[in-house]
């Protein structure tokens, strides 16, 4: 496997955690640029490590964790979709005299972890296969987590830009975006 099919495996990985910031991006729109810099650290770790456990690991585990990668991608993508949009459509239908109150609209490490996790599960089937093609893991893996925190360095601009314009039904699309991921997942 040469350079071009690994950067094209890296775009590939990194598709859904571009999708997760952009949505990010839409919720924590107040969110310091700080706390905003960890998702492409965060993704570009995880899509970048996963493909390792994969290689060193999968035969231990790679039939478990192929089994239930879509169930866990949808239950955890499904819950912080889910209530995104639920607070979305509760700040939608507030008067506009009554702000809601919303004190869990912070971008928590938790929150980013879950989601790394969750967007980084098929990159360890990656790793499994990577190793019956006898690839250099490390440069593979580096590659993909630079290629997956460029990509969301992107989706950081795209998602403010694609927030500002959606106004007060970014978040409501951000969840509908996580939900929809999940799904794929599940269903894939």
């Amino acid at each position: 496997m040469g350079l071009a099919e690994i950067l094209l495996l890296g775009l590939a990985l990194s598709a859904d955690a571009f999708s997760v910031t952009i949505s990010n991006t839409f919720v924590y729109d107040n969110e310091r640029r700080r706390r905003l810099a960890l998702m492409p650290i965060f993704f570009g770790l995880f899509q970048g490590g996963m493909p390792l456990f994969g290689y060193f690991l999968g035969s231990v585990a790679a039939e478990l964790i192929e089994r239930y990668a879509g169930i866990v991608t949808l239950v955890i993508l499904g819950i912080i979709g889910g209530n995104m949009i639920r607070e979305g459509v509760e700040a939608l239908l507030a008067p506009e005299d009554e702000p809601i109150e919303r004190p869990n609209a912070r971008l928590t490490i938790a929150t980013l972890l879950f989601q790394a996790v969750a967007t980084a599960i098929d990159a360890f089937a990656v790793g499994v296969s990577l190793r019956a093609q006898a690839v250099d893991i490390w440069a593979s893996s580096a590659i993909i987590c630079c290629t997956t925190a460029l990509c969301c360095v992107v989706a950081l601009f795209i998602g403010k830009k694609l927030g500002r314009l959606l106004g007060d039904r970014a978040e409501v699309v951000g969840g509908i975006v996580l939900v929809c991921i999940g799904l794929r997942a599940f269903l894939s």
